[in-house]
C-alpha cells in the first residue's frame, strides 16, 4: 500500500485472468462497435460499445463481469482498509490495437500523462485501476512509466494557467462539466495537457519502458503514476474511486502534494 500510494505501479507477472475457450473466441477487434473507443460494462449490468449480439454479447458481458469481481477481490486483498470507501466505476475491455488509434495530442495516451478528465471533476478523489493483458499472440502491453508526481507538479504547476472561479461556474451551468471544476481539477488538467504537449518532456524526462506480458496484471493510481501506453491489444481494465482522505496515508495523494506546494486549499 505505501508503494501504491507513492505512485508506483504494482506488477503481478503471473496473476492471469483465465478465459474459457468460448471467451477466447471473443479476442478479436470486430467485437467493438466502431463508434466506441472501448467496450464497457456499466454498474447496472448494461454492456456498451459492443458490436456483437445474442450469445456472444452474453458471453462478453459475463467475461467482463467476472473480471470485475476478481479485480475488486484483488484490491480488497492488497488494501483491505479501502473497502468501505471504494466506489465502483464501469469495467472495460479494450480489443483495439493501440498503435492503430488516430487521436489528437490531448487524447493520445501514447504520451506520458496523469489521468484527469475535462467533463468529470472529482475534487481530489483517487483513480485506482487494475489492468490485465489478455493478448493470445504473446504480445506485451508496453507502457512508459515516468517520474514521481511531486516532480511533475514542481515542473508543470508554475506553467499552469490561473484558475478562474467564474469560468468554472459557467462550465457547470452550460453542462460542459458534470459538477463544479475546483482549482484541484483545473490544475490536474493543466498537468495532463502540459505533459502531453511538451515534446521535449516526452522524449527526455526520467522514464522507463515496461512491457507487461500476456497473463500479467498491474495496478496503479493513474491520477498519480505518470504513464503512456505505447503498444498492445486485448486488455481488461477496472477503475475504482477512493476519497483521498480514505487512503492509508492521505498526505501521499496528489491533492495533498499540490496543496503543500501551493500552501493553500484547492477544493
Amino acid at each position: 500500500v505505501p508503494a501504491l500510494e507513492a505512485g508506483k505501479v504494482l506488477f503481478f507477472p503471473q496473476l492471469r485472468f483465465e478465459l474459457t475457450p468460448d471467451e477466447t473466441r471473443l479476442l478479436r477487434a470486430d467485437v467493438r462497435d466502431e463508434k466506441s473507443r472501448n467496450i464497457s460494462l456499466r454498474n447496472d449490468g448494461v454492456l456498451a460499445g459492443a458490436a456483437v449480439q445474442g450469445e456472444e454479447q452474453a458471453r462478453l458481458t459475463a467475461m467482463i463481469g467476472r473480471f470485475r469481481a476478481q479485480a475488486c477481490a484483488l484490491i480488497d486483498a492488497i488494501a483491505p482498509a479501502y473497502k468501505p470507501a471504494l466506489r465502483l466505476a464501469p469495467t472495460s475491455f479494450r480489443p483495439t490495437q493501440v498503435e492503430s488509434r488516430v487521436q489528437s495530442w490531448r487524447a493520445d495516451d501514447r504520451r506520458l500523462h496523469v489521468d484527469a478528465f475535462p467533463s468529470r471533476p472529482n475534487r481530489g478523489e483517487r483513480i485506482l485501476r487494475v489492468f490485465t493483458n489478455l493478448n493470445p499472440n504473446g504480445e506485451p502491453r508496453v507502457w512508459r512509466v515516468g517520474e514521481a508526481f511531486e516532480d511533475i507538479a514542481r515542473r508543470f504547476v508554475p506553467r499552469a494557467k490561473p484558475y478562474v472561479a467564474w469560468q468554472a461556474k459557467a462550465l457547470k451551468m452550460l453542462h460542459v462539466t458534470k459538477s463544479l471544476r475546483t482549482e484541484y481539477d483545473h490544475l490536474m488538467l493543466q498537468l495532463h495537457d502540459g505533459m502531453k504537449s511538451d515534446v521535449d518532456y516526452q522524449r527526455n524526462s526520467p522514464q522507463v519502458t515496461m512491457p507487461f506480458p500476456p497473463g500479467s496484471t498491474w495496478v496503479c493510481y493513474s491520477d498519480q503514476a505518470s504513464h503512456a501506453v505505447m503498444s498492445g491489444q486485448f486488455m481488461m481494465e477496472q477503475t475504482l474511486h477512493l476519497p483521498a482522505e480514505a487512503q492509508v496515508d492521505p498526505t501521499a495523494s496528489p491533492l495533498a502534494i499540490l496543496e503543500r506546494q501551493l500552501r493553500r486549499k484547492l477544493t
